[in-house]
């Protein structure tokens, strides 16, 4: 596995001097470092740092990635343009993909208060589920647990999710239990994707279960009139991570997995990580 110390420091040497006359301002992933102003290009990286060859060895030690065309990154555009002497066009900001070390204890730290608010809200009658902002969560942990690539897309969906080139549909379920009617699934972006992964995330917004499923499997087995799949727990029930670790090797960062877990499903599948 990549050092990331290592990593880092490279970002930092990169920084020292400027590389107009290079092609690096041509790569398509980068890398943020310690200061949060300071980029490096994968390609360079990968010279300098011995046994890193591709990126899902980043994911796997923790690295985020965020495209650029969906999160915008001023300080990338202004990095830009002071190391290449050009500005960043519109048509290369669409190729970009950003990777991150997300601060995991101020991100810990925020899901605790946002869930304290939350239930204050709903206690003085004002705020009634505020979906929103646990589906962007869920997706989140995705991207951070199986190393997904999430890149904008010519849809009207916005954007895709990608696991190793091959499209990922995530689909977020916030309750402490699922309702009996089962997860709710489109049959046709279901039939456009590779895999489906399912994050059920409990009310104080940890992971309380994951499923991780190929898409022909769920299209073959619970497809039925209409447009709409619905995949009951009584159905799913052998395929999630606490009961099976048929897909525990999809996992890109287990450390992610068990910190952002519930303490019960956390216990459960510790073992798979040992």
């Amino acid at each position: 596995m990549a050092d990331k110390k290592e990593i880092l420091k490279e970002v930092c040497e990169f920084n020292k001097e400027s590389h107009g006359s290079s092609t690096y301002d041509q790569d398509s992933i980068y890398i943020v470092g310690q200061n949060q102003n300071e980029f490096a290009p994968l390609n360079f990286i990968k010279k300098k740092v011995e046994g890193l060859t591709h990126v899902g060895e980043l994911l796997s030690t923790g690295f985020v990635s965020e495209s650029l065309d969906l999160f915008e990154n001023s300080n990338f555009s202004k990095w830009f343009e002071l190391q290449f002497s050009k500005k960043l066009t519109r048509k290369k900001v669409k190729t970009i993909t950003i990777l991150n070390e997300p601060d995991n204890k101020v991100i810990f730290e925020a899901i605790s208060n946002v869930n304290t608010a939350y239930q204050t809200l709903r206690e003085m009658q004002i705020l009634l589920n505020g979906k929103n902002l646990p589906i962007q969560l869920g997706e989140w942990y995705a991207k951070c647990i199986f190393g997904l690539l999430q890149k904008k897309s010519t849809s009207q969906r916005g954007f895709d999710f990608l696991l190793d080139n091959k499209r990922v549909e995530v689909k977020i379920n916030w309750a402490d239990t699922s309702s009996p009617k089962g997860i709710k699934l489109r049959k046709s972006l279901v039939e456009l994707s590779d895999y489906c992964i399912i994050i059920y995330i409990a009310k104080n917004f940890m992971i309380r279960e994951i499923c991780f499923l190929d898409s022909a499997f769920v299209v073959r087995k619970f497809a039925g009139k209409g447009h709409t799949l619905f995949l009951k727990d009584v159905d799913l029930n052998p395929y999630f991570f606490s009961k099976s670790a048929k897909h525990v090797e999809k996992v890109a960062n287990s450390t992610s997995l068990l910190k952002y877990a519930t303490p019960n499903l956390a216990m459960k599948i510790a073992e798979y990580f040992s």
